[in-house]
C-alpha cells in the first residue's frame, strides 16, 4: 500500500502583495535531487517571479535547497526552471505581462496523485500601500467575528 502524501508548498506573501486575476497551473522541469528537496519540503519562494526568454516561461528566484545525500550530481539552488503550459496559455499570460504593472508570481507548489509536482501561478497586478491596509483590515474583522460567535 502507498501513502499518499498531500504536500503543498505555498507563497502566502504573495496574496499580500497582488491582486490575482487569473491563476494557471504550470508543469515544472526538474531535476532528481531537486524532486527529492522539494518531497522533504525544502524550498523558498522569497522574492521569486515568473519571465518570458524566447517566448518561453521561467521562473527566477525560487529557491529549492540542495539534497542533503546528494553527490557531485546536486543541483544548484538558485537556478532558473522552465515552467511548462500550453502555447494558448503562455500567449495570453506574455501578453498581459506586457501591461503596465502586471506580474506573473509562483502561488503554490504541489504534488500530483501521479507523483508530478506542479506549480500554481498567478497572473497578479502590485497593491498599493492603502489596499494592503484594506486586507490587512478585512483579515483583522474577520477573525473577531468567528471569536466572538465561534465560528
Amino acid at each position: 500500500m502507498h501513502q499518499i502524501l498531500s504536500l503543498e508548498l505555498s507563497n502566502r506573501k504573495a496574496y499580500h502583495e497582488y491582486f490575482f486575476e487569473a491563476t494557471f497551473i504550470a508543469g515544472m522541469v526538474l531535476a532528481g535531487t531537486e524532486i527529492k528537496s522539494l518531497r522533504a519540503g525544502k524550498a523558498s519562494f522569497n522574492d521569486s517571479y515568473c519571465f518570458f526568454d524566447k517566448g518561453e516561461l521561467f521562473v527566477k528566484s525560487l529557491h529549492i535547497s540542495e539534497y542533503s545525500f546528494g553527490t557531485y550530481n546536486n543541483h544548484e539552488p538558485m537556478q532558473e526552471r522552465k515552467l511548462l503550459l500550453n502555447k494558448k496559455e503562455l500567449q495570453k499570460l506574455e501578453a498581459k505581462t506586457k501591461e503596465k504593472g502586471y506580474s506573473i508570481i509562483p502561488l503554490k507548489i504541489f504534488l500530483t496523485e501521479k507523483g508530478l509536482f506542479k506549480m500554481e501561478i498567478g497572473l497578479g497586478k502590485g497593491k498599493k500601500i492603502y489596499d494592503k491596509r484594506e486586507s490587512i483590515k478585512e483579515r483583522e474583522t474577520d477573525r473577531d467575528i468567528k471569536r466572538k460567535y465561534g465560528i
